[in-house]
């Protein structure tokens, strides 16, 4: 027993209304936190296991108290040590979207996935302090690590300068396309490993904490052009025109023009995408983690299949196919 789980269970004796009936891994995500379900009196929780050092809970804590109060199904946090890293977290269960979608199902569960997305995108207040801005600098840097992490040490690419400034100008429009569409509150990873078929309720939603307030297609693209999971253009397309509708008979102003939209969604997914490509490629050479290397071909080909479509995205389609890197595939 590591240092982390002796500290976890000497503090769950402390704040649990039962004894400890049993400990497991629930899951373990991109980053430093783990997590555990615990049993106890005949039922179960969940366990945040952030090191200070590493994450803090703070934005975990305040978030998910405002998406309760907007509806969302979001863990309740029934006792925390913020010092130490620690939560203990209602229990939403352990069936991903992931795992249940399919044919049959998709029209459902993506169905009652939008209206929760509907809640949080005209129930949060774009104004309010609590999350912060999906600012131009924010976008750059993500998309930076798709440069270093992938291009440059992944596959060993040392761009010319030419390439370069492919590369400065394509990430200058897809920033400029998110900052020019309507501001919401923004999940940041709303996407089939972050959201749980639950009863009722559906979806359970979690891995909220690093929310912003941003693009309206954000979120969205996330959903319909998962890095996890496929579905036809054709069908994500109508599922994207239809969520703009909903949004509109909501209220909100700015989405009069179904075409914009829809390049609105397809370029913050280029933004999105090339961030991810970064985010597996980080994963596998910093912390070990090499199977989101099998999610990249998948990721990349929405970002080829956009830029083939878009004059502002034709360098980078240049680019990628004159390196090899749009045949890329990951080492056996």
């Amino acid at each position: 027993m590591n240092d982390r789980e002796q500290l976890l269970r000497i503090w769950l004796e402390t704040v649990l209304p039962a004894p400890l009936a049993g400990l497991a891994p629930a899951s373990s995500d991109a980053s430093f936190r783990r997590y555990f379900r615990v049993w106890y009196n005949g039922q179960t929780g969940i366990v945040m296991d952030a090191p200070p050092d590493k994450e803090d809970c703070r934005p975990f804590v305040a978030i998910a108290a405002a998406l309760r109060g907007l509806g969302l199904n979001a863990p309740e946090v029934l006792a925390g040590d913020l010092d130490q890293g620690l939560l203990l977290l209602s229990d939403l269960g352990s069936r991903q979207y992931l795992s249940a979608l399919d044919a049959g199902t998709v029209q459902l569960l993506y169905g009652d996935a939008l209206e929760a997305l509907a809640r949080l995108q005209t129930g949060g207040d774009p104004g309010s302090p609590l999350l912060p801005p999906y600012d131009t600098a924010l976008l750059h840097r993500e998309m930076e690590l798709f440069r270093e992490w992938f291009l440059g040490r992944l596959l060993g690419l040392t761009l010319d300068a030419d390439e370069q400034v492919v590369l400065d100008q394509v990430f200058a429009r897809l920033a400029d396309n998110a900052l020019e569409q309507p501001r919401v509150w923004v999940h940041r990873d709303y996407h089939s490993r972050n959201l749980m078929v639950t009863t009722p309720d559906n979806p359970g939603v979690l891995d909220f904490q690093d929310a912003v307030v941003g693009a309206v297609t954000y979120d969205l693209v996330s959903l319909l052009r998962d890095c996890y999971i496929a579905w036809p253009r054709s069908e994500v397309e109508s599922w994207a025109l239809a969520h703009r509708a909903r949004l509109r008979a909501l209220g909100m102003n700015g989405l009069d023009d179904a075409g914009q939209f829809l390049r609105w969604f397809d370029l913050m997914g280029a933004q999105r995408h090339l961030k991810a490509i970064g985010i597996f490629a980080r994963l596998k050479l910093r912390d070990g983690k090499s199977g989101y290397l099998d999610d990249i071909p998948r990721t990349l080909g929405y970002l080829l299949d956009v830029a083939a479509r878009y004059p502002d995205l034709a360098g980078l389609r240049a680019l990628l196919r004159a390196r090899g890197v749009d045949q890329w595939t990951p080492p056996a």
